[in-house]
């Protein structure tokens, strides 16, 4: 980066591809992030030159991947889903989702509040058939998170996971950790016992029990992780960039929450916990 008449920060293409490589990106690598464009600074060439830097650093052989997540706490919830379209519905989770969404060479995963876009070798195969198989309980409809969708394959690539200007709060891979949550949890179970306790899990637009790991609770995991030196930190311009391997965070994350349960958890999901047990 360099400073500009004026005092304020400029960011290159290259400074992005850089930053991306000292915190762990590799060429071949498939890398998830989020962001936020304006908190770099000056950005030359926008949101665009955000995307290429991150396709610089993961080369010819690399993939680059957003969430593009709906407007699904709308006043229309109910219509979500029946308003939904792959190819049109457009990302609320920032400009860059946005812009990569809208590139011709980039693909989107068909889901009405989960979606992710992706552009590089492994991109058509990380959105395939998102909720085809492996469905799984959740807030979200079975199919946001389940064992067929781009967060799984996340999980399984072990991608390198970003955060440009963003802390854990705004990490998207919490949904998929609070689904396996459950999932492990019904696994311990017969299948008379699963049925019952399965009904009374939270789903999209039904009330139930869900292990919710909220705002303040994903930075305190983060900084766990960083201990264990799972998460690590740079900078891009003005902004903090953040990397941490899909596997190791989402294990490890794991094994925090379910070993101290009482530190994370709500009181009614407590209770659905010790039926489980």
């Amino acid at each position: 980066m360099s400073p500009e008449l004026g005092g304020k920060v400029s960011v290159t293409r290259r400074d992005i591809a850089s930053a991306l490589r000292e915190v762990g990106a590799a060429p071949g690598d498939v890398v998830m992030f989020h962001s936020s464009l304006s908190s770099m600074g000056r950005v030359v060439g926008g949101a665009n030159a955000v995307i290429d830097g991150f396709l610089d650093a993961v080369g010819p052989d690399g993939t680059i991947a957003v969430p593009t997540l709906c407007n699904w706490k709308s006043d229309e919830q109910h219509l979500v889903f029946a308003r939904w379209d792959v190819r049109r519905s457009p990302s609320f989770v920032g400009h860059i989702t946005e812009t990569l969404r809208l590139r011709p060479e980039a693909v989107r995963s068909d889901h009405a509040t989960h979606s992710v876009a992706a552009i590089g070798t492994r991109a058509a195969e990380l959105v395939a058939d998102h909720g085809a198989s492996g469905l799984r309980l959740g807030p979200y409809g079975p199919a946001a998170f389940a064992r067929e969708s781009p967060w799984e394959k996340l999980y399984q690539w072990n991608a390198a996971y970003c955060f440009i200007g963003v802390t854990f709060l705004f990490n998207t891979m919490v949904h998929y950790v609070e689904s396996r949550i459950v999932e492990r949890a019904l696994a311990r179970v017969s299948a008379d016992e699963k049925a019952h306790l399965a009904d009374r899990v939270r789903g999209w637009m039904q009330p139930g029990v869900w292990p919710e790991i909220r705002g303040d609770d994903r930075e305190r995991i983060e900084a766990r992780l960083a201990e264990q030196g799972i998460v690590r930190y740079g900078s891009i311009g003005l902004a903090v960039l953040r990397c941490a391997r899909a596997r190791p965070m989402v294990d490890e994350w794991l094994a925090i929450v379910e070993h101290e349960p009482e530190e994370w958890f709500a009181e009614d999901f407590l209770e659905w916990l010790e039926e489980v047990r």
